[in-house]
């Protein structure tokens, strides 16, 4: 078996490992958030994202221009579970849904664009340069760290905190991970001289 050979069979294994993750994680999460919406029923905004995000990983498009980096996976994957991890204690700031429902609306015009070039691990799915992705050149990550912020008002405590702290940081590697990967590619580097900031307009 050649290098290539095992390197696609390692990518296919670890690859459907992450996605039997998601899927339980996911049915976890429902478990537990079904079972506070009866105190804050605006988490069920939190539960219809983070379904997308099954989803999505579950039709994904096959990529051979993928990391095997130990981190990347790591990282990758930490940064689309954790979220799922967030327990709904309710007792925040009921106006927070706001701000779900903006990141919502801006992590699924993301993947709209994306379609099945979503991924979890840093690749090249194809380069998405319209939409959202004119605006900042990780838009649904923008999305998500909104998203996740109006989570944690809706659901403050200690261990929310910790969970969003260690995945935001697990986004930020996610993005200069992903970036190493697509400026391989003429077209990225092309997008990213009209797209200057990777995450919030005039700061990142």
């Amino acid at each position: 078996m050649s290098g290539s050979d095992r390197s696609r069979r390692l990518s296919l294994l670890l690859d459907g490992a992450e996605r039997i993750l998601i899927v339980g994680l996911f049915a976890w999460l429902t478990v537990r958030v079904a079972a506070s919406l009866g105190e804050t029923p605006g988490n069920i905004v939190f539960l219809f994202s983070e379904g997308l995000v099954t989803t999505f990983v579950l039709l994904r498009r096959p990529t051979d221009m993928i990391s095997l980096r130990p981190f990347d996976w790591i990282i990758g994957t930490a940064g689309t579970a954790l979220p799922m991890l967030i327990a709904p204690v309710g007792g925040g700031w009921i106006g927070a849904v706001a701000f779900c429902l903006l990141g919502l609306a801006i992590s699924v015009g993301a993947k709209l664009s994306l379609r099945r070039s979503f991924g979890v691990v840093a690749a090249n799915r194809g380069v998405k340069s319209d939409g959202l992705y004119g605006a900042v050149r990780h838009p649904m990550y923008l999305g998500y760290f909104i998203l996740n912020g109006g989570m944690l008002v809706l659901n403050p405590s200690i261990w929310n905190a910790v969970i969003l702290v260690v995945w935001a940081g697990c986004q930020l590697a996610r993005i200069a991970a992903e970036e190493r990967i697509l400026v391989q590619d003429e077209a990225y580097r092309r997008h990213t001289e009209k797209v200057r900031f990777r995450l919030l307009p005039l700061v990142y």
